[in-house]
């Protein structure tokens, strides 16, 4: 899970969003946390990654294993 961050950035930039406009979208009322997730300072829960797979429309494997690209 070394590049979830990575490719949450990568998803969140093709979209053309925010941090600050993706963090409610998930939850959350600042991007702080998005902010983290995305320079690797946190690890994402399950629950959380299920969550971006779905808002992303990816498979979650594809987040969370290192050697599977993003399609």
């Amino acid at each position: 899970m070394q590049r979830f961050g990575e490719k949450l950035r990568t998803l969140r930039k093709r979209l053309g969003l925010t941090m600050v406009e993706l963090a409610p979208q998930l939850g959350f009322t600042s991007q702080s946390y998005i902010s983290e997730l995305e320079t690797g300072k946190k690890i994402p829960s399950l629950e959380l990654a299920i969550k971006i797979s779905r808002f992303f429309n990816v498979p979650v494997d594809q987040l969370v294993k290192d050697e599977l690209e993003l399609e």
